[in-house]
């Protein structure tokens, strides 16, 4: 536990250097403005290709909010009090800004703040801060404020102080002497709290003003958890950053007592020590990023100074280190549970799987044995899915909110059960069972009771509708079919605790429930139906207090109470766009009052070689002795179709402006689709063979044998040499509407706008002809009403036939063709459930059980498995501790998103052989 006191300082009280450029004309980066995150340059384009593509409108990403310009009032237009002055004028001169000194005929009140002691000697100045003094050499400029212009196009820029005439070890401030390396309060926001921050330097200029660079703190309120309300943080938690700026020096408010504490979840308050503050993880602006503070941050190398500086040592335990010590932390106990070489995975609101399917072919790619155990989901035929694709993985067919009163029934009845009894004993217990089932039998044949063979299944809810919810077993009875099966309430059982024992030492054995320290991973995304676009009766004051948005705070419980490694939240972009992205802000605020550390993105699917566009916004969380996981950059350029949320710009996973990027063509639709066998509207056959090998690099790779994708050998050999196609088959339209599809034409951009009986208006619009005879079959127009009426007759996307060439703005859960263009570029179809499928990233290999709507939306509701297995590869490569701390994004190996997981082992093998 480090105290920040000059003497054993996180940072050296001597601040380093900002930047080693030696060509002063080279713009420096100021950390004046919190929108960049910290001193590296921020991401300024949107990180896709620098190509012309259509529907590409993409501004330079920006950070908005009141914590994005962390500034002293006092340094504003208006200062915050009598004793500070305003801003003096200034105008630009050749990058910098010249600015009038301050008035003589100025009038001041006693000075409460001014440097005391001797000024740091020259030369020791000049080789401590040298960017300080690099500018006052030209003797014309001497009694001129120089200023720094930091490139940027926020409306209040900070500038870096150059003309400095001296620097100060110590200062005065209402009678409080303030050292280097000291914390202290800062002038903040008229009627806000005061913001807190640590003094890196002290120094006058030539005009004779007093300044002081001081790097920030955060409060949680200040970041991008939910603003203006840290209340389910403590008030003396704070944050560190490597931001920084100059400041005058009666900003500074009053000494405060700041302490650096190891990051733990379970941090108690008695073991922070006396302070005003403490702090335990870092934030950083750029993704929103939470994470903990290790050594090798050199949090203030961008600061004045040269010389090096100490961090306190890291709590994060290395990879493979098992620590058996009486002293172990109950974090180190954490750790030495899970030093597996297997990783438990549970798949929270599954559906069929494409997130976990995804991050276990990912994971397995660069090494690591990621292993889907559990999955939950209310939706029967997509759990059916799910078992039918992973058979090792416990598929349970109920809601969150029953699964996590279940895993705590788990637990409290494993604590009772579930020691192991010895030999001697258990033969006794045994003797004495079938003599009390001797005397049950009798008894039962008495009062008509059944007998319990044995228990077969746990659940709890309310499963008949009784309005009682309670843990219950699923019986099997003495004598009767598996079919005749039951299930009782825990308090019928009460003459059956040997039943209950059998039961649990078994589910304990494999494994049936996840129990805290189980878990290596938690994905899932949980369903907000309280911010869809349909819903009119959207809660936009209280998102929160919707019962259709409480998933979320139940899926956050369930980490709460499991405690893993790893937490992967996925969901629609409208959780950052309700309600100032009140939902999103909740899920990071949640994670990191927990005290996990936390990282914020927001990804395109059609950057990992998919040909749809599909923003999802994407959360990650890992245990404060983990390595946070990185987001991967995209391998493949895109056609944009839709905005970012302009709060959360800043978030989109993509490469920074200028920076070197080797991209793969856009993934169109003839790439995925090409070489699918045809099929028409009344397609019935659930499975057929392939009618021409595959004809791109895509269709080469999603036609992949899941053993190439698992890594493992396959279980059959002839399914593997004879693949099959499953599910290449159309919802058939109706008799109508499968004529109005035979009448659009085989063009690109073909729609209901050429069906007859219409004209295109001077304003684009579709108006039904005057004299319109040619009506269908079925007595009714060839254009319906509802296409003419939708905005105005300007709509162009109903009966929209798609094209080779094209992308897809997103896969729905129905392909309804009334509402948008999801007919076939040359066949009078919808397209199929396989070619959503493939859409998706799904494997051919991967099946689908229900009816065709209920698969349609198996795959619609789906994480894109490419996606997924992007970020798959960089959760092995944090679990393996190869990603570097203070990077948010990573480079996937060359040709990742379509080669298969055998494939790049090979060539991970074949580099390090080399």
């Amino acid at each position: 536990m480090a105290d920040i006191q000059p003497e054993n300082l996180l940072l050296n009280p001597t601040p380093p250097q900002l930047n080693t450029i030696s060509d002063p004309s080279t713009p420096v980066p100021n950390c004046n403005d919190v929108a960049r995150g910290d001193m590296e340059s921020s991401p300024k384009s949107n990180g896709f290709s620098e190509n012309n593509l259509s529907n590409r409108r993409i501004k330079t990403p920006r950070s908005s909010g009141y914590h994005s310009r962390r500034k002293s009032l006092r340094l504003t237009e208006n200062a915050g009090d009598e004793s500070g002055g305003k801003e003096a004028n200034s105008t630009k001169l050749d990058g910098f800004v010249e600015i009038s000194p301050p008035s003589k005929k100025r009038k001041y009140k006693k000075k409460v703040s001014f440097f005391i002691g001797d000024p740091v000697p020259e030369n020791e100045a000049r080789l401590r801060w040298p960017r300080r003094y690099e500018k006052t050499k030209d003797p014309q400029k001497n009694g001129q404020r120089l200023k720094h212009k930091v490139e940027d196009d926020d409306d209040d820029d900070d500038e870096l102080v150059l003309n400095v005439k001296c620097h100060y070890s110590q200062a005065e401030i209402l009678k409080t002497v303030f050292d280097l390396g000291d914390c202290a309060l800062v002038k903040g926001p008229k009627g806000g709290s005061n913001f807190v921050g640590k003094i890196l330097e002290f120094f006058e200029t030539m005009d004779g003003e007093d300044y002081f660079r001081v790097q920030w703190f955060f409060r949680a309120e200040d970041t991008v958890v939910i603003k203006g309300d840290g209340r389910s943080h403590d008030k003396k938690r704070i944050f560190y950053s490597t931001l920084m700026n100059d400041n005058l020096l009666d900003c500074i408010v009053s000494k405060v007592k700041v302490v650096q504490i190891p990051s733990s979840v379970n941090l108690k308050a008695k073991s922070i020590p006396p302070c005003d503050f403490y702090f335990d993880m870092k934030y950083s602006v750029d993704y929103s990023t939470f994470s903990t503070i290790v050594t090798g941050d050199h949090a203030d190398d961008n600061s004045l100074s040269s010389h090096p500086h100490h961090l306190m040592a890291s709590t994060r335990k290395e990879e493979g280190t098992c620590k058996t010590s009486t002293n172990c932390t109950t974090d180190e106990t954490y750790n030495n549970k899970n030093c597996k070489a297997e990783l438990a995975l549970l798949d929270m609101y599954s559906g069929c799987g494409g997130m976990s399917t995804g991050l276990c072919f990912g994971s397995k790619a660069c090494g690591v044995d990621l292993v889907t155990r559990w999955a939950v989901d209310l939706d029967k035929a997509a759990c059916q899915s799910l078992k039918l694709n992973h058979e090792e993985t416990q598929v349970r067919n109920e809601s969150a909110d029953d699964f996590l009163d279940l895993l705590k029934e788990w637990d409290s009845i494993c604590r009772k059960y579930g020691r192991h009894v010895a030999p001697g004993e258990k033969k006794l217990r045994s003797r004495i069972n079938r003599e009390e089932g001797k005397q049950s039998k009798r008894d039962l044949k008495k009062s008509g009771e059944y007998e319990v063979e044995k228990l077969v299944d746990i659940c709890y809810g309310d499963l008949t509708d009784t309005g009682k919810r309670g843990l219950k077993f699923k019986v099997r009875w003495v004598g009767y079919a598996p079919s005749d099966d039951t299930w009782e309430p825990i308090e019928n059982l009460s003459k059956c605790p040997e039943r209950i024992r059998d039961f649990v030492l078994q589910g304990m054995k494999a494994k049936i429930l996840p129990r805290p320290g189980d878990v290596a991973v938690i994905c899932g995304g949980p369903p907000c139906q309280g911010i869809s676009g349909y819903n009119r009766f959207r809660n936009v004051d209280s998102p929160l207090d919707d019962e259709r948005n409480r998933q979320i705070v139940i899926f956050m419980d369930i980490i709460d109470y499991l405690r893993p490694k790893f937490v992967l939240m996925e969901n629609v972009i409208d959780i950052l766009r309700f309600a100032n992205g009140c939902l999103g802000r909740y899920a990071l605020s949640r994670l990191v009052s927990m005290h996990y550390q936390a990282r914020l993105g927001i990804m395109a699917a059609g950057c990992y070689g998919l040909p749809q566009f599909r923003l999802r916004t994407f959360l990650w969380g890992a245990h404060p002795n983990e390595v946070l996981p990185q987001f991967p950059l995209p391998t493949h350029d895109v056609v944009i179709q839709y905005g970012f949320p302009s709060d959360f710009e800043r978030n989109v996973v993509a490469y920074d402006e200028g920076q070197s990027r080797d991209l793969e063509k856009i993934v169109v639709l003839s790439d995925a689709i090409s070489d699918l066998p045809p099929v028409t509207n009344d397609e019935k056959r659930e499975t057929m063979e392939y009618d021409k090998p595959p004809e791109t690099g895509f269709q080469n790779y999603i036609r992949a044998a899941k053993c190439d994708m698992t890594g493992s050998p396959p279980r059959n050999t002839s399914t593997s040499n004879n693949p099959v196609l499953h599910g290449h088959l159309p919802y058939p339209l109706n008799d109508d509407d499968h004529m109005r599809v035979c009448k659009v034409p085989k063009r690109k951009g073909a729609s209901y706008r050429d069906l007859p009986g219409i004209v295109i208006g001077p304003n684009n619009n579709v108006v039904r002809r005057a004299d319109e005879c040619d009506l269908m079959p079925s007595g009714k127009h060839w254009v319906p009403d509802y296409a003419i009426n939708f905005r105005g007759g300007t709509a162009t996307k109903a009966f929209g036939r798609l094209w080779w060439d094209e992308t897809v703005a997103t896969v729905f859960c129905f392909p309804d063709a009334h509402m948008r263009p999801v007919v076939h570029p040359e066949q009078d179809r919808l397209l199929t459930i396989r070619e959503c499928a493939r859409l998706q990233g799904f494997q051919d290999h991967y099946k689908f059980c229900g009816s065709l709507r209920q698969r349609y939306r198996q795959v619609g509701n789906a994480v894109a498995v490419s996606v997924g297995r992007a970020l798959g590869y960089s959760l092995g490569m944090a679990v393996q501790k190869l990603s570097g701390d203070d990077e948010h994004l990573m480079t996937l190996p060359p040709k990742f998103s379509h080669s298969t997981t055998v494939e790049l082992l090979s060539s991970l093998q074949k580099n390090c052989e080399q």
